[in-house]
């Protein structure tokens, strides 16, 4: 494939990834397939050796010179599939001071057996990018009027944004993050995270071993059922029973089945945040459940955009996760994490925290319409005071708002159709 400027789209990794190969012998970028990590590795690459190409992953298995051999930086694309790839580029970055001499791209993780072919961990010599699906900013529909740079400094200004309607919204979720899929038409645009998903099943669950596909069809529909919830692996498995009637036959094969689709980089689960609480002993400590990209979950349950607005609870879930697919975007960036917070006792929680690189945090509240902000503004208020440290910032982020405004609290509300790093 060769790299075509006119075609690229810019995405926000583009700076990332400049940046690392300024500071390391060689860059590692991980993300699901199709998201486009090895366009966007193409724009710094002056070489390519694909190693999912039959004739050069039998050159790289007889003697891995007979790859490591293109201009630099060079790219190794899929370099999984030879793992021993990895310390032979360990290697040659220590060989000299020379920065940026290879970009390693890999859409699965290793398995545990995979993983003794590698001796070192690479720290210091390689550096490693995560890449995700597109963001409403990078695909170019959101309009970043809103910053969270800006919030965070305080020099965000108020001003009136373009509405997008609420269809256009459930198109947003239907259609995902996929770089292929920005100029599908809309009545189409599922076809392709339906793909994925037959992909996953068909070829991808047998890595290390044989797997059942109705099983693994099952995880994934469990998993999409609850999307953007608290769930625990033992209630994922009530549910499959609940739903199926043949079920997952322990939490062991569950946690596998689970396990791979994480080596496959299609979960990014959010964890808890932890810091500042007033009662830390209360607090959550289990993960809220995420597909990479909400479209695999109207994949997974057959859901299109006519369902999910005649499914308004469905259709807020997903809506979350849009919105927090974005946050995570945007605040690894900006070099911080994604976070959600959940008092056990009394209830209380916010669906995202971003933990700036520093140390301050923001909270954010997501809500499908703007007539549930007052809600939000009480429940971001009663966390600010119950926090020993305030939030840098707060937020409410909806669908529907014509306007980025901070109110007389402070709470900045705004459309995630205006948001961006």
């Amino acid at each position: 494939m060769k790299f075509n400027e006119k075609e690229y789209i810019a995405r926000l990794i583009d700076k990332n990834l400049a940046e690392y190969l300024e500071v390391f012998g060689a860059v590692s970028v991980e993300g699901p397939k199709w998201c486009g990590k090895t366009w966007a590795a193409s724009k710094s690459a002056k070489s390519i050796k694909y190693l999912d190409d039959a004739e050069t992953q039998a050159q790289a298995l007889l003697d891995l010179d007979l790859i490591l051999n293109g201009e630099q930086p060079e790219l190794i694309d899929e370099w999984h599939l030879v793992p021993e790839v990895w310390d032979r580029v360990r290697r040659r970055c220590d060989e000299d001071s020379k920065k940026g001499k290879y970009i390693l791209t890999c859409s699965t993780q290793l398995t545990d057996k995979k993983k003794a072919n590698i001796t070192h961990s690479g720290a210091g010599r390689i550096g490693k990018l995560k890449m995700y699906t597109m963001s409403l900013y990078e695909s170019g529909d959101s309009s970043g009027e809103a910053s969270i740079q800006a919030m965070y400094d305080g020099t965000q200004k108020n001003c009136n944004v373009e509405k997008k309607d609420i269809y256009e919204i459930a198109n947003f979720i239907v259609r995902g993050g996929w770089p292929s899929n920005l100029k599908t038409q809309k009545k189409l645009c599922g076809l392709i995270p339906k793909s994925y998903i037959e992909s996953i099943l068909d070829k991808d669950i047998s890595d290390d071993r044989k797997r059942d596909k109705q099983k693994m069809k099952m995880v994934i529909q469990s998993l999409a059922r609850n999307e953007s919830t608290i769930v625990s692996n033992s209630t994922l498995l009530r549910d499959i029973k609940e739903n199926n009637m043949v079920g997952i036959e322990s939490r062991l094969t569950l946690d596998d089945y689970i396990d791979v689709l994480d080596r496959l980089n299609l979960l990014e689960n959010q964890p808890a945040y932890n810091e500042n609480y007033r009662s830390s002993e209360r607090l959550s400590k289990s993960l809220k459940r995420h597909f990479t990209d909400p479209s695999l979950v109207c994949a997974a349950l057959n859901l299109n955009e006519e369902k999910l607005l005649n499914d308004l609870n469905t259709f807020g879930f997903l809506f979350e996760s849009l919105v927090e697919r974005d946050l995570r975007i945007y605040i690894e960036y900006l070099g911080g994490k994604l976070y959600y917070f959940r008092d056990n006792v009394t209830g209380l929680e916010v669906d995202a925290i971003l933990e700036f690189a520093n140390g301050e945090y923001a909270a954010i509240e997501v809500k499908l319409g703007y007539n549930s902000v007052n809600e939000a503004k009480a429940n971001l208020m009663k966390f600010k005071n119950n926090m020993k440290k305030p939030p840098k910032f707060m937020a409410i982020i909806t669908s529907n708002f014509s306007a980025v405004a901070q109110d007389e609290d402070g709470i900045y509300i705004l459309p995630i159709t205006a948001l961006r790093p």
